[in-house]
């Protein structure tokens, strides 16, 4: 179950949010409509292992069947009304535009980055999350073609292994995220691996450079 706070009505700011994911903490919306955030800090925190990714048959087989290209941080906008849209994949979505609005700062500034998967000129799949020292806090991920959002995912844990990072975040862990390798530690697990995280910087951009 997660830790929850009452709902804030401080302004949500950039800065506020990284002091926040650096103490282990991070904001939610009820929905997509609610003005309310609360800071949540799950009892049992979801990471996916930098070293246990699991790529299963069926997926290396679409990755090399499919045409698709995974581009970084082109297109922040599309990529989080992505992840904020109901379908398929999402009854509801926790994205408000309080939250659109501040990650769309971070994004500018460097902080929150995209890994987007292309079908030509067609947007499939794709995730976003937020680089700190040398942890990655996945936030929301969404694919509108099937093995979309695992190739998203198989690329940024080879990015993230090629950067030096240590700590990969995903919050929750669901039972798609578990297939990949996520799985569930305690809290203040979590936050010794976060602090170990901290010490060190990771290099987004270490995989364009050794695949230029």
């Amino acid at each position: 179950m997660a830790k929850r706070t009452d709902p804030f009505a401080i302004e949500l700011t950039p800065e506020l949010v990284v002091r926040a994911y650096r103490a282990g903490i991070f904001p939610m919306a009820e929905d997509a409509t609610s003005p309310d955030l609360f800071w949540v800090s799950p009892e049992l925190r979801g990471i996916i292992p930098l070293d246990g990714f699991k790529i299963s048959t069926s997926l290396r087989k679409s990755m090399r069947r499919n045409n698709f290209q995974v581009k970084v941080d082109t297109d922040f906008d599309a990529i989080i009304e992505g992840c904020a849209t109901v379908g398929k994949d999402r009854s509801s979505t926790w994205i408000n535009s309080a939250i659109r609005n501040v990650y769309a700062e971070l994004f500018r500034r460097g902080v929150a980055h995209t890994v987007e998967v292309w079908d030509g000129a067609e947007l499939v799949g794709g995730l976003y999350g937020l680089s700190i020292g040398g942890a990655f806090f996945g936030e929301s991920m969404f694919h509108r073609k099937t093995d979309a959002s695992k190739i998203a995912m198989a690329h940024l844990v080879a990015r993230l292994n090629a950067g030096g990072y240590q700590l990969l975040d995903t919050q929750f862990v669901t039972d798609h995220l578990a297939s990949l390798g996520g799985i569930e530690i305690p809290r203040e697990d979590y936050e010794e691996r976060l602090a170990d995280a901290l010490q060190f910087s990771g290099d987004w951009h270490a995989w364009d450079h050794r695949n230029a």
